[in-house]
């Protein structure tokens, strides 16, 4: 595809006379939201759009109909703007429709390309805002209906193929996670033998606490930013940031000093070991491969060490929905959510023969590897496409100024 100028050129001739640039608010139909809380309304399926990039809830009543532009109008995501063709509520943000010379779906592509300088506009000290006021004046160009109708048609393709590559990429993942659950389910929970479903092997239900150790750091021997040092003048300590998909990532590393490293042989980290997220991100899980130095855990982990079962087993089985909704029931709700040892070394673990784990262990081996390639790929390609996009929106959208 050539510069987008130079096709739309070829396409339409006049536009090389230049195109008038006109104020949004003089040319478009733009509404503040309607005030509503989640407390006050009734549950529907009409989403309420608010200061985020999600929708707020769901209500069962609409105050938009038709293609809408919605801007957000306060918090982190104040500015953020974004397109929809179904009835929504609008709330805490603020609206835009095209008018009789403007495509909708067009102003929208408009805003898109100035999303950093609508963004630039919020106000306010805690909470930041965006107002209708703050972008009414921006200009955007008002080539003819036809122009706009090919610039959509060209950048909704750009779009889709997007949207195409996402799919697939969580298409993939969902596969992934429903092997995984399918082969990590079995029967009584309840501490005695059984068989599995359709299978010719006991289960048998056992304490996670009984079938290894698992260690924390002690909160006498915490650390403060005073012991943190560079690479090389201490051991790694590894955190919840380490955390990735099931594996250690050694791109993000803290180091501790020698001194704190050493006064607390019970954590040192050594390959085989399975890390659990105690707190803030609860329930993250991994298992350390590739390490090759000296490592400790920060106390927002705990470390599972001296396992009595294939590790990499365990490993998948603590990252199954299974377990995952057992550890949710033990999250304590205190001022900051933690799970406690205690309770982690209660949660029943199934046992089944060593040459089961294996099989298992294979089988999804296979699927995160064929995954992980997948994911290495994809989202390149997704990033590349985004950029593509990018650039010829702001080509498309990039016209000579026509002179009074």
């Amino acid at each position: 595809m050539k510069d987008a100028d130079n096709v739309l050129t070829r396409l339409f001739p006049e536009l090389n006379n230049g195109v008038e640039y006109k104020k949004l608010g003089e040319v478009c139909v733009m509404q503040r939201g309607t005030s509503m809380t989640k407390k006050n309304a009734i549950e529907g399926d009409i989403p309420v759009i608010s200061g985020g990039r999600e929708p707020a809830f769901y209500i069962n009543q609409s105050n938009r109909e038709g293609e809408t532009i919605t801007v957000a109008g306060s918090g982190a995501g104040a500015g953020y703007v974004q397109y929809w063709n179904e009835p929504i509520f609008v709330n805490d943000a603020f609206s835009v429709k095209g008018s009789e010379e403007l495509l909708t779906k067009y102003v929208y592509y408009c805003m898109k390309n100035m999303q950093e300088q609508i963004t630039g506009t919020q106000k306010g000290g805690g909470v930041p805002h965006v107002h209708i006021s703050s972008i009414d004046n921006f200009e955007i160009p008002v080539p003819p209906i036809e122009v706009q109708s090919k610039i959509v048609e060209i950048l909704d393709n750009f779009t889709e193929l997007e949207a195409e590559l996402e799919a697939e990429l969580e298409a993939r993942r969902k596969q992934y996670e429903y092997y995984r659950n399918q082969l990590l389910t079995f029967d009584l929970p309840d501490g005695k033998a059984g068989k599995d479903k359709g299978a010719r092997f006991d289960v048998k239900w056992m304490k996670l606490g009984d079938m290894c150790e698992i260690r924390g750091r002690i909160g006498f021997r915490g650390y403060t930013i005073k012991d943190q040092v560079e690479k090389g003048e201490g051991a790694l300590t590894l955190t919840a940031s380490n955390i990735v998909k099931q594996h250690i990532d050694y791109n993000k590393n803290t180091y501790i000093t020698w001194e704190k490293y050493y006064e607390s042989p019970e954590i040192m980290v050594k390959n085989g070991d399975i890390i659990v997220c105690q707190r803030g991100s609860i329930g993250k899980i991994a298992i350390v491969e590739h390490l090759n130095e000296e490592a400790t855990i920060n106390p927002q982990l705990l470390l599972l060490k001296n396992i009595h079962c294939n590790n990499k087993y365990l490993t998948y089985y603590l990252t199954s929905n299974h377990f995952q909704k057992s550890l949710s029931k033990i999250v304590g709700h205190g001022t900051v959510q933690m799970i406690a040892q205690k309770d982690l070394k209660n949660l029943l673990i199934p046992i089944i023969p060593e040459q089961e784990q294996q099989r298992i262990v294979s089988i999804l081996d296979r699927f995160e590897a064929l995954t992980t390639d997948l994911q290495s790929g994809l989202p390149a390609e997704i990033e590349a496409r985004r950029k593509q996009y990018e650039y010829y929106r702001e080509k498309l959208l990039t016209f000579k100024r026509k002179s009074a």
